[in-house]
């Protein structure tokens, strides 16, 4: 070994506790102000990508809503046209001779009118104990 590859392997120990390094203000500042603006700026993404997702969302229910709205309106049509049918007199007639019944003599008939119930008096007095 030479002297000149010795001097390279000396580490100086150099002590830098002494210097204190100021703050730069405006520097401190940018980097908040580039914080608060990059956060805002995920927010408002944020804010609109749930809002899409949510709308996404109720797009899909109103179609589940309305396919299921218009089942029960096929159902619905359906036992309409069913009791319409079963309501008809010559199908009754038919049940009615099918379990061997047969139709009352005139002068055994009875009409039962439906009368329409007398409305409440206005005051009531109720006996007290």
């Amino acid at each position: 070994m030479s002297g000149g590859d010795f001097e390279y392997a000396i580490k100086k120990d150099v002590r830098n506790n002494p210097i204190i390094r100021e703050v730069d203000e405006a520097r401190q500042r940018q980097i908040w102000r580039s914080l608060w603006v990059g956060g805002m700026l995920v927010a408002v993404l944020l804010f609109s990508a749930w809002q899409n997702s949510e709308l996404l969302h109720h797009g899909y229910k109103m179609q589940r809503l309305q396919a299921e709205y218009a089942d029960q309106l096929e159902i619905h049509r359906r036992l309409t046209l069913e009791v319409e049918t079963l309501r008809a007199p010559e199908v009754i007639e038919k049940k009615a001779k099918s379990l061997k019944l047969i139709a009352p003599p005139p002068d055994r008939a009875v009409v039962i009118e439906r009368v329409t119930p007398a409305a409440p008096p206005g005051k009531s007095i109720v006996a007290a104990r």
